[in-house]
This record gives structure tokens, sequence and C-alpha cells, in this order.
């Protein structure tokens, strides 16, 4: 981000902000699309009139935005292949030998292959 233009900092602190405000209003169930349209329009003039006098500070917030939206984004990934792979019984780290498990025995396997790539 310290290499792009003060206004595609803007143009990414409003949708940063958008997307927050969406979930929070959608969270508290007070979300309109008429208030969300007038919070984004309001932010992007905003952030567009003063984006070289505020540069560095789009910038720190893009930065820390960046981060918990991927680091929430990682954990719920996470979340939802752990509640699948419990769901459809399938054991990543092989740790239990189980006769509903979706995995290929090497073993049984060994005789049918003849090159691994």
């Amino acid at each position: 981000m310290e290499l792009s233009s003060p206004r595609f900092k803007a143009v990414a602190v409003t949708t940063g902000l958008s997307f927050w405000f969406f979930i929070i209003t959608s969270a508290t169930s007070n979300f309109s699309f008429e208030l969300f349209v007038v919070f984004v329009v309001s932010i992007l003039i905003v952030t567009q009139v003063f984006s070289s006098k505020i540069s560095k500070g789009l910038d720190i917030f893009a930065i820390i935005n960046t981060k918990i939206f991927l680091g929430a984004l990682f954990v719920f990934v996470i979340t939802i292949y752990g509640i699948l792979f419990k769901f459809l019984r399938i054991d990543l780290l092989r740790l239990k030998n189980k006769k509903d498990t979706y995995w290929l025995e090497i073993e049984e396997a060994e005789n049918r292959i003849r090159k691994q790539y």
C-alpha cells in the first residue's frame, strides 16, 4: 500500500469501512440499504477529498483492516474445513484406522500402483 496512490488507498479504505459497516449493522439487525449507500458515499467523498493529506493514516488503516479481515477469514475457513471433515469422517492425519473412513490403505493399493508422481 505504501507505493499506491492516495486515491487508491482512499478507495481501499472506503471498501474496508463499508464491509465492516455491513457486518456490524447486519449483526445488530439494523441494516438498511439506504443507510449503507449514504455511509459509503459520504466516506468515499471524505477520503477522496482529503486523500493526499491523510495518506499515511489511510495506509495504516488499510494494513490493520487487511490483517483483521484475513485473520477472520483464515479462522472461518479452518473452522468450516474442520466441521466438514468431521461430518464427512475424513481423517487427514490418519490417526485412527477405521473401516468407515474414505482413505485408501497403502498396503492394499501397493500391487496396483506402479509409479507415484
